[in-house]
């Protein structure tokens, strides 16, 4: 995962609560550490970049993570913060018109249109450049699935919008004249829509691309969180994302003491990864255990410590 130049992108997700900011903290400082340019960003409403690295993130923008040997930088994306300015740019572009508000509402009704902008704005921008590796700490497991499927989704709903548009633009040339100020605001919507389309498009060839781009599924040695794990792995397959490793965080190590309770939720988080090997979702994975800890992961010099049994 460290070798090579190439930029690289890393999306880590799963289950609410199995430790996917501290698993995606951790990589981003190991990359750091072995000489790459790193980003990491958060897509989760629910932040907790800041917490993890003990320091302020917020803000929206980039922000330099200190006590590393290579810059590296986190992002947090505020959702509601996106949402209000692409409103805000639809608004202006559409000047309220049926074309404006159509963008508008199809935006609001994904509710992740403005967060997988964002992510491409950042991407075109000329900060994009300096980064070798990027790694995304994404939402709990359906959000991320319905950001990753969206691509598909605004390209069919859109060129239905755009067909409709020609239509309608044809059944009322006649009333140019008297239309033409609603007319041209629709335009310019329009405009924005295949500029949309456009974008979404290169969001689905960076999700889909097997030499730049990985998926990582963190989970628990839990049933409910290995069931989801595999539906995960099943509906990425699907979307054809790129998926090598599963993570399975909080594993118990080998009791050293008698301690009976210690002893039994081993013997079920083992009970639990036996059947990963029978999952037809998650056999194939590499699977990379990394063990409940006795101290808190939050700062860098914890990051580190947790990358080190993690990314070996």
């Amino acid at each position: 995962m460290v070798a090579g130049t190439q930029r690289k992108h890393y999306m880590l997700g799963g289950k609410g609560g199995v430790g996917k900011t501290s698993c995606a903290a951790s990589l981003a400082v190991k990359f750091a550490n072995h000489g790459h340019p790193t980003i990491v960003i958060s897509t989760d409403p629910a932040h907790s970049l800041s917490d993890s690295f003990a320091q302020d993130l917020s803000g929206g923008t980039l922000v330099p993570v200190e006590g590393v040997d290579s810059p590296l930088f986190a992002l947090e994306i505020n959702p509601e913060k996106a949402r209000e300015e692409f409103r805000t740019a639809s608004q202006g572009s559409g000047g309220g018109g049926g074309g404006g508000d159509g963008m508008k509402d199809l935006m609001d009704s994904m509710g992740l249109g403005m967060l997988a902008d964002r992510v491409m704005q950042f991407v075109e921008s000329q900060q994009y450049n300096m980064f070798t590796r990027i790694v995304f700490d994404t939402a709990p497991t359906g959000h991320t699935l319905r950001l990753l499927s969206l691509p598909d989704f605004l390209d069919a709903s859109i060129g239905k919008m755009m067909k409709l548009k020609k239509k309608l633009a044809s059944t009322t040339s006649a009333f140019k004249s008297v239309f033409g100020k609603e007319k041209k605001q629709q335009d310019v919507a329009s405009d924005k829509l295949e500029q949309l389309r456009e974008r979404m498009a290169k969001v689905r060839d960076l999700f889909r691309d097997p030499d730049s781009t990985e998926f990582v599924i963190v989970t628990i040695p839990t049933v409910m969180a290995i069931s989801e794990s595999s539906r995960l792995h099943a509906s990425l397959r699907k979307e054809c994302i790129p998926v090598q490793r599963l993570i399975v965080n909080q594993v118990l190590p080998p009791s050293a003491s008698d301690c009976k309770f210690c002893a039994m939720k081993r013997k079920d988080q083992m009970r639990v990864l036996e059947t990963i090997m029978s999952d037809p979702q998650l056999a194939n994975l590499r699977l990379v255990q990394a063990p409940l800890v006795d101290v808190e992961i939050r700062g860098v010099p914890a990051l580190k410590f947790m990358g080190d049994m993690i990314w070996k």
